[in-house]
């Protein structure tokens, strides 16, 4: 069982996780990526990047982990069904002009080159 998070704790969390966003944005940009919007907040959870590239629109999930060995826990099906979710809430938004669409991850740590997963979503049928 692990120890319950404190406020402090969750904070500081949260605040990583920005830092990941924003450095996951800023390395989209620079692969050509159009970032679209940022931590778009929908009834079913968070989507944390939104791009547009080469008639593609990509709705990402952004795991940033203080060192690289934990990157292989980060994200599991749970996580991208609901990521997945809350898609299927705004997708209409953000395709506007008959994009696909995908479901993508980046994985970031320290001293590690951004880890980006495209496709990263295949629901189970």
């Amino acid at each position: 069982m692990s120890t319950p998070r404190t406020p402090e704790m969750r904070r500081e969390a949260d605040s990583r996780g920005r830092e990941g966003e924003a450095e996951a944005a800023l390395w989209l940009a620079g692969q050509g990526w159009q970032i679209l919007a940022e931590r778009v907040k929908t009834r079913a959870g968070e989507i944390d990047l939104i791009a547009r590239r080469d008639g593609l629109v990509a709705f990402v999930e952004v795991k940033w982990r203080a060192r690289a060995a934990a990157l292989a826990e980060a994200i599991d099906e749970r996580r991208l069904a609901r990521v997945a979710a809350a898609v299927e809430l705004v997708w209409q938004d953000y395709v506007t002009e008959g994009e696909d669409i995908r479901i993508d991850v980046i994985l970031l740590a320290p001293g590690r080159k951004p880890a980006h997963i495209a496709n990263a979503w295949m629901p189970f049928c």
